[in-house]
């Protein structure tokens, strides 16, 4: 049966944090969230930037970049 929203790497990796005695209260390291797209140059979807280094909607109104998607990526 699932653990509902107790489920994933964060939490089992959060509980190893707690077996091995680190600080309870250190916040959680969610990773930073990487943004990928295609442009004229590479067509094919490639990394473009980080979100909050680059604007998704910006690149995409702009027609610069589309078909964008964001990831989190452990940082």
């Amino acid at each position: 049966m699932g653990k509902g929203y107790a489920e994933g790497s964060a939490v089992e990796e959060r509980q190893a944090a707690l077996d091995r005695g680190d600080d309870p209260d250190a916040p959680i390291d969610f990773g930073r969230i990487a943004m990928y797209g295609s442009t004229e140059d590479e067509p094919e979807q490639h990394f473009i930037g980080w979100l909050g280094d680059v604007d998704p909607d910006e690149l995409f109104a702009s027609g610069a970049a589309w078909g964008i998607k964001t990831v989190r990526q452990k940082g």
